[in-house]
């Protein structure tokens, strides 16, 4: 390999760890939410976030969504929703329930790429949309590994 080959190499190189993957903004976070919704705009309450707010690591970050309802065959939650204002993708999770469920709550990890933004959306059996919205500070990110901060 000659010299001039192993410049362009290293200088591609350093390039490669200047690009930032794109990060969605709270604008997009809004039309998210609002695709999720059919454009109704949630009402706040009936959904408990439970998301530490401080996250010493974002690779995992342990949520539990909530949702004040009956589920029973005439009044229950349909779906659960996460949306983020800060990593590559504004939607985070989207899960179904129905009457059967048991119980309207739902349990994962997910991926936080900074200090952001989240909000639960959770829409009922009666077409009303619900929603609590939780600010978390995030000391070691994720989706961006590499990259100095």
């Amino acid at each position: 390999m000659t010299n001039l080959h192993r410049r362009q190499l290293i200088a591609a190189g350093a390039l490669l760890a200047l690009v930032r993957p794109a990060s969605a903004t709270p604008e997009q976070m809004t039309a998210a939410i609002a695709a999720y919704t059919g454009n109704r705009p949630p009402q706040m309450g009936k959904v408990t976030f439970d998301i530490a707010k401080l996250i010493d690591n974002g690779n995992a970050v342990p949520v539990t969504i909530r949702v004040d309802s009956p589920q029973t065959q005439a009044e229950h939650v349909v779906g659960i929703a996460i949306f983020n204002a800060r990593n590559p993708e504004t939607d985070v999770v989207q899960f179904t329930l129905g009457p059967r469920s048991g119980k309207a709550e739902v349990a994962t990890r997910i991926r936080l790429a900074t200090s952001q933004k989240l909000v639960a959306v959770a829409q009922l059996s009666d077409g009303s949309c619900w929603q609590q919205a939780v600010d978390v500070i995030v000391t070691l990110a994720a989706c961006i590994e590499g990259e100095a901060m």
